[in-house]
């Protein structure tokens, strides 16, 4: 396909993508009152929490602007999620010319796997949330008033929900290497005390806390999601190993091995 054509249909996918985002920023801007609501349910949890130990914890707004910004962000973050399948859905035919076929099978399979993963660390986090903040308040001296402010908040809520996200993901990536030919599964069984390792090191660094109980709620279910990965990885490299793929561990890295036959369209 000529250059021109290309960058046509590229704004052809940027222009449906736009206006897919401009709708979702719509529909949130017309439900800002129930989604702000869903997303300060964990911080009024936790004052609530407060006010019955006769504590004082309030979210305030700081600014004279600041109402005005946050529904705007608050629409700008809903319409981005709300449309993610049409913006992927474009982001996708856009690249899929420039794949081969098993590539495509390959990364219809990722979608569909990390949607649901990546769900679920979200929720994961929205349940954690309020346990945490509790416990951060916990510090606070006495005869002295905790005045958090919107935005703070927002920033602290998403970097958590992303990093517990991402945590849920990383399991398929290396499941998506394996697939590749970059790592095999006897490989990352023979890592299996580094993975534990790191597992735990994200997960101190990923709770806001970095007591125990929050990061094994985090560091738990990433390992159980490590442990199918690995035996998925296991399962493939026996699928190759019978297809007579080779395993390139058997050589060293300064010898020579046979190449594979290209894939057939």
């Amino acid at each position: 396909m000529p250059l021109v054509e290309h960058l046509r249909e590229l704004r052809s996918r940027l222009v449906k993508a736009t206006l897919a985002i401009v709708a979702g920023m719509v529909v949130g801007w017309i439900y800002y009152d129930a989604i702000f609501a869903w997303l300060s349910a964990p911080f009024q949890a936790v004052v609530d929490q407060a006010r019955s130990e006769g504590r004082d914890i309030t979210l305030a707004l700081t600014g004279v602007a600041d109402p005005f910004v946050l529904q705007l962000q608050i629409a700008a973050v809903t319409g981005l999620l709300l449309s993610s399948p049409v913006w992927l859905y474009q982001l996708w035919r856009f690249v899929t010319p420039g794949l081969r076929r098993h590539e495509r099978r390959w990364a219809i399979a990722f979608v569909v796997v990390a949607v649901p993963l990546f769900a679920s660390g979200v929720m994961l986090a929205y349940l954690v949330l309020p346990y945490g903040l509790e416990i951060l308040f916990g510090f606070t001296p006495q005869n002295v008033e905790n005045i958090v402010s919107v935005d703070r908040y927002l920033s602290f809520f998403i970097r958590m929900v992303i990093v517990f996200g991402v945590g849920f993901l990383a399991p398929l990536m290396l499941v998506l290497l394996n697939f590749a030919g970059v790592l095999t599964g006897k490989r990352l069984l023979s890592w299996w005390r580094w993975i534990i390792f790191i597992v735990f090191i994200f997960s101190a660094v990923a709770t806001p806390t970095g007591d125990p109980i929050n990061m094994l709620l985090l560091a738990g279910p990433i390992l159980i999601l490590m442990v199918v990965a690995i035996s998925v990885c296991l399962a493939n490299d026996k699928r190759r190993a019978r297809k007579g793929h080779p395993d390139y561990d058997e050589w060293d890295d300064d010898e020579a091995s046979p190449l594979e036959p290209a894939d057939q369209e």
